[in-house]
Order: structure tokens, then sequence, then C-alpha cells
């Protein structure tokens, strides 16, 4: 079986492309046209892929934490991101930070999100992030990966297996801090198989 990252069916990411450079620039270049409403937006977008995961198992949760240093993180308890194993066995995650989301650039009318906006996808998230930490947990292994306005700065660090699968994204956005307001508001348009909480840290 051929197992070269080229030859894999893409579905929502493109598997041959580690980075994209252009696209993550064209995103930091342009912030209140990919998130408008700042850091609220953004949220929203890490809640879509929470969404997502609950969909296909049939419902799910998402923590939603505000931090005291103005980052946020979203754990979910869906399936993991899809994680493969290239010819030489090494590890290789779909690209999801760092690549754009084929379902929603270079499309005429992407779906829209809670608030009224397209959605574009976890490299928006990541672009507009001084650092971002993705936490992966799946059935055949767990990882951490690193990245700074969307790049990559460290390989898949591997993590301690948990008791089960899911994904957590903590990102320190370059879009201004969010309110404990905005993230209750964020609660809100998603299906009811999406249970969101909300855990406030910000005031001791």
């Amino acid at each position: 079986m051929d197992r070269t990252r080229a030859s894999w069916c893409n579905t929502t990411h493109d598997w041959a492309a580690a980075v994209d450079h252009d696209h993550l620039a064209a995103i930091r270049s342009a912030p209140h046209s990919y998130a408008p409403g700042g850091t609220a937006h953004l949220l929203l977008e890490v809640l879509a892929y929470a969404a997502d995961e609950a969909e296909c198992n049939g419902g799910g949760r998402a923590v939603v934490t505000l931090h005291p240093d103005g980052s946020v993180s979203v754990a979910d308890d869906g399936r993991g991101t899809d994680t493969r194993f290239d010819g030489a066995g090494r590890p290789v995650k779909k690209p999801v930070m760092a690549t754009k989301d084929l379902r929603f650039f270079d499309v005429p009318a992407p779906p829209p999100l809670p608030d009224g906006h397209p959605r574009r996808g976890m490299s928006v998230v990541a672009a507009l992030s001084e650092r971002l930490t993705h936490t992966n947990r799946r059935r055949n292994g767990s990882w951490t990966q690193r990245y700074e306005h969307g790049v990559p700065v460290t390989d898949l660090d591997p993590a301690p297996d948990a008791a089960t699968t899911g994904t957590t994204v903590h990102f320190h956005p370059t879009t201004g801090p969010l309110t404990a307001e905005q993230a209750q508001e964020a609660r809100g348009g998603w299906p009811s198989y999406l249970t969101i909480e909300i855990e406030d840290r910000t005031t001791g």
C-alpha cells in the first residue's frame, strides 16, 4: 500500500502540505476580515470543530476555559485530530492549524458560524494567535504540538495517554481579550448534541 502523504485522500485538508505560509500570512494581514468580532469569533471557530465531533459521536462536550494570562482553551471529548503514519512509521497529523480548510476556503459560500460570519477553520485561530498549543488524544496515541502565529515550532511531542479521546486547543490570541460575557454568549446557536461549559479562572 502506498503510504506517502501525497497519496492520501484529502477531505478537509491537503495531507501533502505541512505548512502554507502564504495562507497564514494572508490571514495575519487581514485580522478584521477573518476574525470579525475578534477573539469571540476565534472561539466559535474552535467550537465548530467540537460540534463536528459531537455530531459524529451522537453527542459531545466542550469545556471553554478563560485563563488569567488572557489565553483561552477549549477541550472536547471527540475522536481527536486524524493522525496517520507514513511509510517510515512516522506520525503525521492532519495539518488543521497550518493549512487552509478545503471546505471553507476558495468556496463561494462557506457556512456561517453562530455570529453570522463565515466559518473559515482552525488556521484562522492559529494564525491570529501569538502562541497555540494543540493537544491530541486518540486511540492510537497522544501528542502535543506548539505553534507561533500559525507556524509549528515543535514536532509532535508524545503526551501521556488518557482514559478518553479528545482535543484541547489552548491559544493566546492577538485579537484582544475575551470577556466572560462573550464566552457565555458563545454557548448559543449550536445544535443540541453539543454541550458547552465555561470555566472562568480570571476572577481568582
